[in-house]
């Protein structure tokens, strides 16, 4: 039998082999030996620190393969143990396969890993991620979540309190504020930003009783830092006496202030770039806080 691909003429046996037939997976121009030690290794030193960095294709069947090591931590029987065994490279991450990962993702029916993508690799230009285990003590998207959730709950107290009082007495009430507006449903108004509120309530899912309290504590320990960056500056540019001709303390390439929503790349290009127009809401810089004004030339 004969078949027509554009205007050349093939036999069936020819048109398997001009398809992707049985190309299943990455081959990373290595043999299938050193592939799949590659692979276990990458694997093992994911279980051994719960993240690691890598390039972008490594992480993607790294974390296919780590779904499965874990599917079989959470079966726990004798078989899943000696397959789990012989896949590993090393002994000693059994153990925390078999309990603390089992225990962490008991509830979890999947989605144990996350690629973070971490721009390219100087030389080669490859691209570069960051693959780690969903809820483990270093989570990027935890320490993300908890510092987008206080910006926005600073900036909301900021519109109806001065920024001196909230140095001198701080902001509290923020477990509260997580847990209500972890109780509002899709498309509810709320303090937070909808997509701020979907990234919350979708991180305490699984979490234990615990994580409200932990997030608390992160998101004031953030609001703190915030609010403590412009107080530094300030005296930091007092002590040197350094002041620019706006009597202002100068930022640099990139810097933001806390609060300013544009991105490092706006910020970055200047004048030479797009211009977007600055956040609505406060921005603490030195002339919000202590009531500064530009000195006049």
């Amino acid at each position: 039998m004969t078949y027509i691909l554009g205007a050349i003429f093939l036999t069936l046996d020819q048109l398997l082999t001009v398809m992707k037939h049985g190309v299943a997976f990455r081959k990373f121009s290595r043999s299938t030996s050193h592939r799949m030690l590659m692979l276990r290794n990458l694997v093992t030193s994911l279980f051994e620190h719960e993240q690691i960095k890598t390039t972008l294709p490594k992480a993607r069947d790294t974390a296919r393969l780590a779904e499965k090591i874990i599917t079989l931590g959470k079966k726990g029987d004798r078989s899943a143990q000696a397959r789990a065994s012989a896949f590993l490279l090393k002994p000693e991450v059994l153990p925390k396969l078999f309990g603390t990962f089992a225990s962490r993702y008991a509830e979890r029916p999947g989605g144990y890993t996350r690629i973070h993508k971490f721009g390219n690799r100087p030389g080669d230009n490859a691209p570069v991620a960051i693959l780690e285990l969903v809820d483990n003590h270093k989570d990027l998207r935890w320490e993300i979540t908890a510092r987008a959730i206080g910006r926005e709950i600073l900036q909301d107290k900021l519109r109806a309190e001065k920024p001196l009082d909230l140095i001198k007495t701080g902001v509290h009430g923020t477990q509260n504020i997580i847990e209500s507006e972890r109780a509002l449903e899709y498309g509810r108004n709320g303090l937070l930003r909808p997509k701020t509120r979907w990234n919350m309530q979708k991180m305490l899912r699984f979490r234990n009783q615990d994580a409200v309290s932990q997030l608390s504590r992160n998101v004031g320990n953030y609001i703190d830092h915030l609010m403590a960056t412009p107080i530094s500056m300030k005296n930091l540019h007092d002590r040197e006496r350094r002041k620019t001709v706006t009597g202002e303390f100068a930022l640099r390439a990139g810097q933001s202030a806390p609060g300013d929503p544009r991105s490092v790349l706006d910020l970055s290009q200047g004048r030479l770039g797009i211009q977007r127009p600055p956040s609505a809401g406060p921005v603490l810089t030195a002339n919000y806080i202590f009531g500064r004004k530009p000195k006049k030339t």
